[in-house]
């Protein structure tokens, strides 16, 4: 009998390093890879050793007869783009009529409108995947990352920063904040984890440095926006004066696992993968 042909994995590409390592991970369990660039937000470097297209965000007909014409019945969006506004985005007729589809989750929070987008995908007849399922690796279980501890006082900041980030989710604001003494020093909105650590910075109060704390909104959808950690997040909180990063473990994707341990033992701040009901706050 002739072997039926591995599914082909289309893969809707932000910004960040992920889109090439869900495209390896893919190549490596024998499935057929081709990547939509999102212009403007998808890395030219990262993207082009693989079959690719860069293609403007409202251009969905485009999006979707390449993806059909590379046989591509599996989907897969992972990297960070902006949210842009609805008289940037130019739709071309299909995009017009997902658009309308979307209807009232077009004004709900990203959370409503990812979990909107990827119910008209399966529609469309594609199964959309989470990039968590070719990243196993990238995801970790509970425990300290490196040599460096939390102590009593870090975890405190922890416990705080786990009911405000579990707040924050609830109402689809942010996924992180920084809590400095038991005080938050910011909170992630739309400008992302990076510029919430540059102005957290700005606001440093005298005393042990703050925590990090990152975790996945209460039913969010995490095929279309799991947490995301890198080296370069690491090199940010140090910048602002923190003693360490606390994410989810289980719902937080490592960019580079290795080098996020490593940039943190060489800067001396601990890394600790958490279940956030053991700090006295439960997912929905």
């Amino acid at each position: 009998m002739n072997a039926v042909p591995a599914a082909a994995v289309g893969i809707l590409a932000g910004g960040g390093p992920l889109p090439a390592k869900v495209a390896e991970a893919a190549k490596a369990a024998g499935q057929p890879v081709f990547i939509i660039g999102f212009e403007g937000f998808a890395e030219p470097d990262v993207i082009a050793p693989w079959p690719h297209e860069c293609v403007r965000l409202g251009a969905a007909g485009r999006m979707l007869s390449l993806l059909r014409a590379h046989g591509c019945t599996e989907l897969v969006l992972i990297g960070p783009i902006r949210r842009p506004s609805l008289r940037s985005l130019c739709p071309d007729s299909e995009g017009a009529r997902i658009l309308a589809r979307l209807g009232k989750a077009l004004f709900a929070g990203d959370d409503g409108l990812l979990a909107a987008l990827v119910r008209i995908l399966g529609e469309e007849g594609f199964h959309v995947r989470g990039a968590h399922e070719f990243l196993s690796h990238s995801v970790v279980k509970s425990g300290v990352l490196g040599r460096y501890v939390p102590d009593a006082h870090a975890q405190a900041d922890i416990r705080h920063g786990v009911m405000v980030a579990q707040a924050l989710g609830r109402l689809d604001i942010g996924q992180g904040c920084v809590v400095q003494n038991g005080v938050v020093l910011a909170v992630e909105a739309m400008e992302g984890t990076d510029a919430m650590l540059a102005r957290s910075g700005a606001c440093r109060q005298p005393g042990e440095g703050g925590v990090l704390v990152k975790l996945l909104k209460p039913g969010q959808e995490k095929r279309a926006d799991m947490p995301t950690l890198g080296p370069v997040t690491v090199r940010n909180a140090h910048a602002a004066g923190l003693r360490g990063i606390a994410f989810e473990a289980g719902n937080t994707l490592l960019t580079d696992r290795s080098e996020c341990q490593a940039e943190a033992d060489r800067l001396g701040m601990f890394l600790i993968a958490i279940d956030p009901a053991t700090y006295g706050a439960t997912q929905a």
